[in-house]
């Protein structure tokens, strides 16, 4: 490790305070007690690769028992099977690359030609090929990049990506959501939503990291995947995939940092980088320098956090700016905003004629101030309206598309369309804005269905035996988050 890593290295354990118990809000943030002294450090500079067996139970017990264990051989991990799983996992319909090597194209012949990348990998002379750059439109009409890789790399990162999770969903903290097995954006928004309701929270920071996949500093993640592997040969692997470089109108350029939105390591490897930069950080923070109650939620590169006291928040807020550049991240300036926010908030402000609570944007809802039926405070969600819009936008256009297919098959489709809209956005107070877009749906195909004959016989009454057969009814699909919330971690919270 180079005297950088050592100096500022980010993973130095903090000091626990000596309040009793633990904070109420780890229960929102961090794993339920595991039996035994598990959190404690085993002796530095321990090796957990030669004895490891060839199952990945044996580096996930590893992992657990020893903070400090580096693995140094994984690869063998990466065997045939789990190549061969990689490629069945891929969907069929994913873009191809500049080869035009399709999912189903890459299937023909398939045993030999992964008996072949297996023999190149585990050789060493695989090599990675370059991403092709593509753009999609965000809901607010700017472009996010997009890294569609070779077929043969999907597969090689989705395998080795599977080897380092065994090691990794050992040290991920339970403030961290997003793309981990077995949690979803559910997940994150039940346990923000019973963190700000049950806890004291007066602020909230909503966060926005600066195009923060085009920013990691490739020296900075090699050094904090190297604090648990140390097996060389998945090292170079990775350092092959940062380095490949991305292919643009025909054109290649060598990417000096940030990892290839898209690509299947690229989550696992954002994942890591936050891990030490944010996570731990913010956990040491907390114990260190809050003086009230602090709740954080991350997936992604998307988190919220809530405080107690003003102070807290803004200081917080010093801090992390400062942390984030020694690691080459940065907030957003327009879109990190600190608000009042939270069970006080609505009196506060009325008392002082500021208006309504601000709201914030996380994972696709609006937050906002409200209060339930006995007249308590009720974090209440609804649908962002630029992403349903956006969403309407498309259907429409598909509508048009499709208007000369038979009823049944429109029918299935828009139901499919439907049903996937509400099982996203049908939470709880939300009902009024699915079925504004479920309504709304139902107009576009009115229109689109009496457009294919000057004598069409579709009205109302007609359109309502459609409607009635085909889509499904806007109602919750969702418990509420408390509920649902308190059955996920019954039994390993600290706090009940």
């Amino acid at each position: 490790m180079h005297e950088r890593g050592k100096s500022d290295s980010p993973v130095v354990p903090a000091k626990p305070s000596n309040k009793a118990g633990r904070p109420a809000a780890e229960a929102v943030e961090e794993r339920g007690l595991a039996e035994g002294n598990t959190d404690d450090l085993s002796r530095p500079g321990r090796s957990a690769g030669p004895g490891v067996s060839s199952g990945l139970d044996r580096v996930r017990e590893v992992a657990r028992r020893d903070k400090d264990a580096r693995f140094t051989a994984l690869l063998h991990h990466v065997d045939l099977n789990r190549l061969r799983s990689a490629y069945w996992a891929i969907r069929p319909q994913a873009a191809p690359w500049v080869d035009k090597v399709t999912w189903g194209a890459f299937g023909v012949g398939l045993e030999d030609k992964l008996r072949d990348l297996h023999q190149r990998v585990q050789s060493g002379s695989y090599r990675a090929s370059p991403s092709r750059r593509v753009y999609i439109e965000k809901a607010d009409g700017r472009l996010r990049p997009l890294g569609i890789a070779t077929l043969e790399d999907k597969i090689v990162q989705r395998a080795v990506v599977e080897v380092l999770k065994a090691i990794y969903e050992e040290d991920f903290l339970g403030l961290s959501y997003g793309f981990r097995p077995g949690r979803g954006p559910h997940d994150a928004l039940d346990a923000l939503t019973v963190g700000i309701e049950r806890r004291r929270v007066n602020w909230v920071l909503d966060a926005d990291v600066k195009e923060f996949f085009t920013s990691l500093d490739h020296d900075w993640l090699t050094r904090f995947v190297e604090h648990r592997v140390a097996d060389k040969r998945v090292l170079r692997l990775i350092r092959k995939w940062l380095n490949a470089g991305v292919i643009e109108d025909g054109e290649w350029s060598q990417s000096e940092v940030g990892a290839p939105q898209g690509a299947s390591a690229s989550p696992l490897l954002a994942n890591v980088y936050l891990h030490y930069v944010l996570d731990r950080w913010v956990r040491q923070w907390r114990r260190r320098h809050a003086h009230g109650d602090m709740v954080i939620v991350r997936f992604a590169d998307d988190f919220v956090a809530g405080f107690e006291h003003k102070s807290d928040a803004e200081q917080f807020l010093v801090d992390l700016r400062e942390r984030f550049s020694n690691f080459g991240l940065e907030l957003h300036p327009d879109k990190t905003r600190l608000i009042e926010f939270g069970r006080n908030a609505a009196r506060d402000r009325a008392a002082r004629g500021d208006g309504k609570p601000e709201t914030f944007d996380f994972l696709g809802f609006t937050h906002f101030c409200g209060k339930n039926k006995r007249g308590g405070f009720w974090l209440k969600r609804k649908t962002i309206s630029k992403r349903m819009r956006a969403k309407l936008a498309e259907v429409k256009n598909q509508i048009k598309r499709r208007q000369r297919l038979p009823i049944p098959e429109q029918g299935k489709w828009l139901g499919s369309v439907v049903l996937g809209h509400l099982a996203y956005y049908a939470v709880p107070g939300n009902t009024d804005a699915v079925a504004a877009f479920r309504d709304e749906v139902i107009r576009y195909w009115l229109k689109a269905l009496r457009r294919r004959s000057q004598r069409t016989r579709v009205n109302w009454d007609r359109m309502s035996l459609y409607v009635n057969r085909w889509l499904p009814p806007a109602r919750p699909m969702h418990p509420f988050p408390s509920v649902r919330f308190n059955v996920r971690t019954q039994g390993r919270s600290p706090v009940r």
